[in-house]
């Protein structure tokens, strides 16, 4: 029985990349279009996964990642963006720190520093505290 539930979650793994494979090519034509923004909108929709497949971790992480690499304005992307978000980027910009990557890391900080000024520090807590739905 158990194996069954595994190949269950296999399955669900799959389409969870194919999903994540599809977000990461309208991401990358948003970006093409100079739209970082909305790229970002598009990657924070339907994140974190549902699963606790790291392969779906890592794949949504790296769309992601490509997003806010690309977003210079911060205070524009945190005006347009929703405050529905703001809990979901925070928990990706300490992922973002995780990685001990420079630019990354220095991008996350940026961002950081603007989201929790716009968001205030109950944004933190509760990226912190939500351990059910990990990135």
């Amino acid at each position: 029985m158990a194996g069954a539930d595994g190949f269950v979650e296999a399955e669900n793994a799959e389409a969870i990349i194919t999903r994540i494979e599809h977000k990461s090519r309208k991401i990358e034509s948003l970006l093409k279009q100079y739209k970082p923004v909305e790229a970002l909108k598009t990657a924070l929709e339907g994140s974190p996964p549902k699963t606790g497949d790291e392969r779906c971790k890592s794949a949504n992480w790296i769309v992601i990642h490509r997003a806010i690499m690309a977003i210079k304005d911060v205070d524009g992307m945190l005006n347009s963006l929703d405050p529905e978000y703001y809990d979901i980027l925070m928990k990706y910009l300490y992922r973002g720190l995780s990685t001990g990557d420079r630019p990354t890391c220095d991008q996350c900080l940026r961002i950081h520093e603007k989201l929790t000024e716009k968001a205030g520090l109950g944004c933190i807590l509760r990226s912190l505290a939500d351990t059910a739905n990990t990135v």
